[in-house]
């Protein structure tokens, strides 16, 4: 018996049952007219009916699951002539499987059961070479890329206006002082600065195919990912090194005091540096709050191990972030960064002011594009950058090849 002339069978089975069931209930219905009610017996043998056609119907459901499935297997996976000749195939497997023969015999409701098939069986005998679709990985493998969080420490802020008006105190002198009754008190005198600085526009453009992102919706949702990190990677330089010239960012790096340790230390390293670093930034009465160095620096001092080989700062097994005397440490892939950093109060002596945010914008009416077929994408955003305290960072260079 085949697959399919079992199907039959139990279809046969449900119609019949259906009839049945559509019978009595039209007695039932008739009874009810009569007597303004059913009888226990009655309803009863309805119930048990509606029961026994549930179970059938659930069976059959079930069967037609498995024949499915087998039937998809069957037509997925190709092989060669000898399989085939030697093997079964998939629907003489399900058929010659002994618990499906007494699962037809005696249907029970809810019961759903798997006929194991073996490989060899589940091989075509009649599709053409080259017509099963090879399987395809999903995604786009695109490089890694630096993770940005200097924005992340720099205190956020927002604009509705083309520049920001703002003061910059640059000088501090306390003169505060224990004095007697009925006489002066001293001044202490605190000096500003008013800035006004621009909103600039980062922003770049990209070129491609209409049919192709309508086509492959993966591909604009990459391209667009792209976009912004290389948006991300612009803004990151120009908070660093922004010169304040034309429509460019000042930058924290030229506005920042040089780095002047205020002893020296033994044998002085990287380490000591960023130790130092701090201490000056806390002699300004401005405690830092994070580092900025490159990543090779970063590396050489997590490698950096004691006269026994052991890592004095590193774990190899650790899960926690970067930190270096209790303060995140963020690295930079920015080449000038090599062999310098950068330590200071990042969310209290600057404030990043947001114009517009980052946004893609798609156009077919640039240039030629619409004759093409072409589309321009163009990602940009507007932001400000306000250094209020420059003695609240520290650059330098590093005394020695940072860790050595």
């Amino acid at each position: 018996m085949t697959p399919q002339e079992l199907l039959q069978q139990v279809k046969a089975s449900v119609e019949a049952a259906s009839a049945s069931f559509d019978k009595k209930a039209d007695e039932a219905i008739k009874e009810a007219k009569n007597a303004g009610s059913l009888s226990t017996e009655t309803k009863h043998a309805v119930d048990k009916m509606a029961t026994e056609f549930n179970s059938l119907r659930t069976a059959q459901n079930a069967l037609e699951v498995q024949l499915g499935e087998a039937e998809q297997a069957f037509a997925a996976l190709p092989g060669g002539n000898a399989q085939r000749v030697a093997a079964k195939t998939a629907g003489q497997e399900v058929v010659a499987h002994e618990p499906l023969k007494a699962f037809a015999q005696n249907v029970d409701a809810g019961r759903r059961l798997s006929v194991p098939v073996p490989r060899a069986a589940l091989i075509s005998t009649d599709v053409a070479q080259g017509i099963v679709e090879p399987q395809r990985l999903p995604g786009i493998d695109s490089q890694p890329k630096q993770r940005l969080f200097i924005r992340d420490l720099i205190a956020p802020g927002r604009t509705a206006s083309p520049a920001i008006f703002w003061v910059q105190m640059t000088g501090f002198t306390n003169k505060a002082a224990v004095v007697p009754e009925n006489t002066a008190k001293p001044y202490s005198s605190i000096t500003f600065d008013s800035k006004i600085t621009g909103v600039s526009t980062i922003a770049h453009m990209f070129k491609a195919s209409k049919q192709i992102l309508d086509d492959f919706a993966q591909l604009q949702s990459t391209v667009d990912a792209e976009l912004r990190f290389g948006l991300k990677y612009a803004e990151e330089q120009e908070i660093l090194f922004g010169d304040g010239t034309g429509v460019h960012l000042h930058g924290i790096v030229p506005q920042a005091s040089a780095f002047a340790a205020a002893f020296e230390v033994a044998s002085q390293t990287g380490i000591d540096d960023l130790r130092l670093a701090m201490l000056q930034a806390q002699l300004a009465r401005i405690p830092a709050t994070g580092h900025v160095l490159h990543f090779i620096d970063w590396a050489k001092i997590e490698l950096t191990k004691d006269s026994q080989g052991r890592y004095i700062l590193a774990n190899p097994l650790g899960l926690a972030g970067p930190v270096l005397w209790g303060l995140p440490v963020v690295a930079t892939e920015i080449t000038a960064f090599e062999g310098k950093f950068l330590t200071g109060s990042f969310a209290y002596g600057a404030q990043l002011f947001d114009r517009e945010d980052a946004n893609v914008v798609i156009s077919t009416e640039n240039a030629d594009d619409f004759e093409k077929n072409m589309i321009s994408i163009r990602c940009e955003e507007r932001l400000a950058l306000a250094v209020k305290r420059p003695e609240a960072f520290i650059y330098g260079s590093f005394t020695a090849a940072a860790g050595q």
